[in-house]
């Protein structure tokens, strides 16, 4: 369920290195979309395609000149990444949407990427200026609004775990969770609610459930053996280190 309803790729083995000549202006800059080789490979070989033809599609039709069989195949075996126009023309030569030539996009540049969309589309369907759009996007710093935060999860289709990563609550996110679990969740419902339009009880049953993880896990580091403590101490590290996302899982869980 995206939060606007809740209100508010293994390379193929290369024998040898293909030569490809692109031109500097066309080089991605970062942060470029995590591109899925494998599946744009797997795409055009199913259309019957060689690199030949997905490069002829991406000149005539896309405007791309630089565009040569080499460079398909450098992109199908992981050797370079497409830039923005070039993964939008080679969705459209091999019939397929962009969010299927990348893989988990995390940022709001690759999220938008990935929907097949221009920074003016976003910028104009959150009701943003487009300059103001792109500095955010670059800063990698969400700073809409409420009305526009669920304009730009509406738009951009966006889980509720996407759209707290693109805005940058994460690493707040993190902050809370690690000190419910290591003092008193309780006292750490009210504030991570205030971070996200989650049920209390909910939130109130999914902190309980880490809390007693974690606390299973460091109780154990007192009776144990030195080196199992150890291990057990480690096991307590990971686990704050990865609260988010056992946070999410948890709430997966949960009905």
């Amino acid at each position: 369920m995206s939060v606007a309803e809740q209100t508010v790729v293994t390379t193929v083995p290369c024998p040898y290195v293909v030569p490809v000549h692109r031109p500097q202006a066309h080089q991605p800059t970062p942060p470029t979309p995590p591109f899925d080789s494998q599946a744009a490979r797997r795409l055009r070989t199913a259309l019957g395609m060689g690199p030949e033809h997905v490069a002829y599609g991406m000149r005539a039709s896309y405007g791309l000149p630089h565009v040569s069989p080499d460079l398909v195949v450098a992109w199908e075996r992981g050797i370079v990444v497409p830039g923005g126009p070039e993964l939008t023309a080679l969705a459209g030569v091999l019939w397929c949407s962009p969010g299927e030539l990348v893989d988990a996009p995390r940022t709001l540049r690759e999220h938008r990427v990935a929907r097949g969309l221009a920074p003016e589309d976003v910028a104009h369907g959150v009701g943003l200026e487009l300059l103001a759009y792109i500095r955010m996007e670059e800063a990698c710093e969400w700073r809409g609004n409420d009305r526009q935060s669920a304009a730009l999860a509406d738009l951009l289709d966006l889980s509720l775990p996407d759209f707290i990563t693109v805005t940058g609550r994460d690493g707040r996110l993190g902050e809370l969770l690690r000190s419910a679990v290591t003092t008193r969740w309780q006292a750490y419902v009210r504030a991570v609610g205030k971070l996200l339009p989650l049920d209390r009880r909910l939130l109130e049953d999914v902190l309980e459930e880490m809390y007693a993880n974690y606390q299973r896990q460091m109780v154990a580091t007192l009776s144990w053996g030195t080196a199992t403590a150890a291990d057990a101490r480690k096991s307590g590290r990971d686990y704050l280190d990865r609260i988010v996302e056992h946070f999410w899982s948890t709430v997966e869980r949960h009905p």
